[in-house]
């Protein structure tokens, strides 16, 4: 695995904003671990200072247009793994229970998905890796949709063989979705039936292929604020096309039922600061913003933020697409085209 760089140059400013100034908004040149912790430790009054500069560096580095995505559980529940975040697992109990979607119902969802002016639709499945049933079943699915529909086709199914990305790749899945979900220091406290550089591989073998890499994670699992720094660090080594950023929304019966909900403005710093450490990358809004923000999801979509999911998550309720779709609108964001993803 490729070793974090110190990616900072030394102005003789020491003030961190007016350093990330200079070097990610003037450079394009995201910032270190250290200048991420940095931001993060900034005092409340600054944060708004802290999400202008990042809107800034987004509308610089990548433009106003705005990516909608929805996506769709194939298979949910019953999952073998035990990420202690997620309903999914079948080690847990938790209400969410096993079950498949078929082929006409994914059609609809991909057809309605595009309805509301999205160009990613995403397969989703609760497994730790895809079996051949899965594979068929998506192979189905991805000739299926594109049948019907002219939107673009991402998966995300667990970690993966070489021979499964290949099948992906040559079905044109567009985007392969694999969270690192935390920092690798604090993994094991979120997952401990596979490791963090099981899933780092399966990165980089859909990178090879040629398929964009999508991958993020969840903020308020217990991190510190150095191992959100840690975190974005890590991306930035990978590079992904995109980032989802979901905020823990606490679901019962697992072993992270009882944690708190993320407060409002570390959220938006943690923002802010990905996008300063990711200056060029797809930042989208993804689970949890809605009981993490409730109102201030606008303050995030001026903090650097460039994608949204819109609809419901796999396990939990989102924002009525319209609604995002209203926000956009009022906030004079246009909706990137389809043409402008390919």
């Amino acid at each position: 695995m490729t070793e974090l760089i110190d990616r900072a140059d030394s102005p003789a400013t020491t003030d961190v904003l007016e350093v990330a100034r200079e070097q990610v908004l003037e450079r394009g040149v995201g910032l270190s671990q250290e200048q991420a912790l940095e931001c993060l430790r900034l005092p409340k009054e600054r944060l708004p200072e802290l999400l202008q500069l990042a809107h800034d560096v987004r509308m610089k580095h990548c433009g106003p247009e705005v990516e909608v995505e929805g996506i769709i559980s194939l298979k949910t529940g019953g999952c073998p793994e035990d990420c202690h975040f997620c309903s999914q697992s079948g080690l847990f109990p938790s209400p969410v229970r096993a079950a498949w979607l078929d082929i006409p119902s994914l059609v609809k969802a991909a057809v309605e998905t595009a309805a509301t002016g999205a160009t990613e639709f995403c397969i989703v499945a609760a497994v730790r890796g895809p079996d051949e049933k899965l594979m068929a079943q998506v192979e189905k699915g991805v000739a299926a949709i594109r049948e019907a529909v002219d939107i673009q086709v991402a998966c995300s199914l667990g970690m993966l063989t070489q021979e499964q990305v290949d099948r992906l790749q040559a079905i044109g899945v567009h985007r392969y979705n694999h969270n690192l979900e935390t920092a690798r220091s604090h993994f094991p406290n979120v997952v401990t039936t596979h490791s963090w550089e099981e899933r780092w591989s399966t990165l980089e073998m859909v990178r090879d292929a040629g398929m964009e890499v999508c991958c993020g994670g969840i903020l308020g699992m217990g991190e510190t604020l150095e191992q959100r720094a840690e975190f974005a660090a890590q991306l930035a080594v990978l590079e992904p096309d995109e980032v989802p950023l979901n905020f823990l929304n606490p679901r019962p019966g697992t072993p992270f039922g009882d944690l708190p909900v993320m407060p409002a403005e570390e959220a938006l710093a943690a923002i802010a600061v990905f996008r300063l450490v990711l200056p060029r990358t797809i930042l989208r809004f993804a689970g949890g913003r809605e009981i993490t923000l409730g109102d201030l999801a606008t303050d995030g979509m001026l903090g650097g933020i460039n994608a949204v999911i819109v609809g419901n998550y796999l396990t939990t309720l989102g924002r009525p697409a319209t609604a995002d779709l209203d926000m956009l609108a009022d906030l004079k964001m246009p909706i990137k085209a389809l043409g402008q993803t390919l």
